[in-house]
C-alpha cells in the first residue's frame, strides 16, 4: 500500500497549506483522471475559497515532485493520476473520453518477451489504447 499523498509530500519537503492539503485528499481519493477544471470543482467544494489558480500551482507542484503523473489522451486535457499507482494501462473511449484502467497479463509478458528479443531489459512502459465501442451483432 502506497502512503497517502499528504504522507508523500511532507516527506518531499514540500510545504503543505491546507488548501494543498484539501487538494491533495481530492487525489487521493480520485478513482479517475481529474484534469484541473475537475479537480478545482471537487476542491472548492471542500474549500470555497481555493481558486483555480492555486489548483493549477498545485498540480504543477505535485507533478514536479514527482507525486502527480500526468496524462495526455488527446483531447487537449492534461489530466492526472497517483504516480505511485499499481501499475495499469488505459483503453480511451474516443466517443466519450471515459478512460477505462486495465492490466492484462498476456499484454505485460508480449511487452517482456519484445523487449528481451530486441536485447533490452524493459524498465517501465505506458499503453493507451483508442477505440469506441462494438456495435452489438
Amino acid at each position: 500500500m502506497t502512503k497517502p499523498i499528504i504522507a508523500r509530500c511532507e516527506a518531499k519537503g514540500l510545504r503543505m497549506t491546507g488548501q494543498r492539503r484539501v487538494i491533495a485528499q481530492v487525489l487521493q481519493d480520485s478513482g479517475d483522471h481529474p484534469d484541473v477544471e475537475e479537480l478545482y470543482a471537487r476542491a472548492s467544494a471542500m474549500d470555497a475559497a481555493i481558486s483555480i489558480a492555486t489548483v493549477y500551482r498545485t498540480v504543477k507542484l505535485f507533478e514536479e515532485a514527482g507525486i502527480l503523473e500526468r496524462l495526455e489522451f488527446g483531447d487537449g486535457r492534461a489530466r492526472y493520476e497517483d504516480a505511485e499507482r499499481e501499475h495499469h494501462d488505459h483503453l480511451i473511449d474516443m466517443n466519450t473520453g471515459e478512460v477505462i484502467e486495465f492490466c492484462d497479463p498476456e499484454i505485460e509478458e508480449l511487452q517482456e518477451r519484445i523487449a528481451r528479443k530486441l536485447g533490452y531489459e524493459l524498465r517501465g512502459h505506458k499503453l493507451e489504447l483508442y477505440g469506441v465501442p462494438r456495435k452489438a451483432e
